[in-house]
């Protein structure tokens, strides 16, 4: 685990806010698609810090021994960008309801908190098909935004992103945007485009709208293998409830995923 610095911290829209960060060993780490980690933040009169070991069993065994007051709240986060040492994460903002966008909103430059990867164990590549498909929400964007930054010129994609309303679109070229203000949303628009089973998918976001998206690209012929999938948040539950049979079926094919 090591400690991370905020170097910078920019509004994006009215509910997105961007943080960058400084620390040792970023500039070490290297890229490769859709890098995840998970930040730390300290809970009040607590640091963020667990563990100094770089064993993954280690650090989580210590900070399951916390007690639970100190233990700090942990984040699944996917990285926006790692250049020259510095991180950007994108935040999405929800209120106090969380202690990520808690903290988010109150980030400013010095602001410390903790990390635990990314960790290239985890690292998948990115699909080779005459079509990709990427859709996700809010939540997912950053990762979809830093996925079509890699693409060559000459790759056809369809990219879907549902944002609550026109002014959370960001300047993302190739994006069709899904307002929920509209009253659109995402599962029926994705569902609704002409995808040949030889595409290749990613999909992000709300728990019960990835799995609705993932079973219609299944049954339009598309191979499991070829669908990359993550539920980042579940509606009405925070990530500190307890899984559902969903949630647990979900993390069985991912990892039966990763080890194929």
């Amino acid at each position: 685990m090591s400690a991370l610095t905020v170097a910078s911290v920019t509004p994006l829209t009215p509910r997105m806010v961007r943080v960058t960060f400084t620390g040792d060993g970023l500039a070490d780490i290297g890229t490769w698609p859709d890098q995840q980690l998970k930040l730390l933040f300290p809970k009040p009169g607590h640091s963020a810090h667990v563990s100094d070991s770089p064993d993954a069993g280690v650090w989580y065994q210590a900070y399951t021994a916390m007690p639970e007051p100190e233990r700090p709240w942990m984040r699944g986060f996917t990285v926006r960008s790692l250049a020259g040492g510095v991180l950007t994460v994108d935040f999405v903002l929800h209120g106090d309801s969380g202690p990520a966008s808690r903290w988010a909103a109150r980030a400013r430059t010095g602001d410390v908190i903790g990390r635990f990867g990314p960790s290239r164990d985890y690292a998948r590549p990115l699909g080779v098909a005459d079509l990709l498909v990427f859709a996700g929400d809010e939540t997912a964007l950053p990762a979809i935004a830093s996925l079509l930054a890699l693409l060559p010129p000459a790759q056809r994609f369809v990219a879907v992103v549902e944002v609550a309303d026109p002014v959370e679109e960001q300047d993302v070229p190739g994006v069709r945007w899904v307002h929920r203000s509209a009253g659109d949303d995402l599962v029926s628009t994705v569902s609704a485009i002409e995808v040949p089973p030889s595409a290749w998918v990613w999909l992000g976001g709300e728990a019960s709208a990835v799995r609705a998206l993932r079973r219609h690209f299944v049954g339009l012929g598309v191979p499991k293998k070829a669908i990359e999938f993550a539920g980042y948040w579940r509606r009405s539950l925070t990530q500190d409830d307890a899984p559902t049979a969903d949630d647990l079926a979900e993390a069985r094919e991912r990892i039966a995923a990763l080890s194929e």
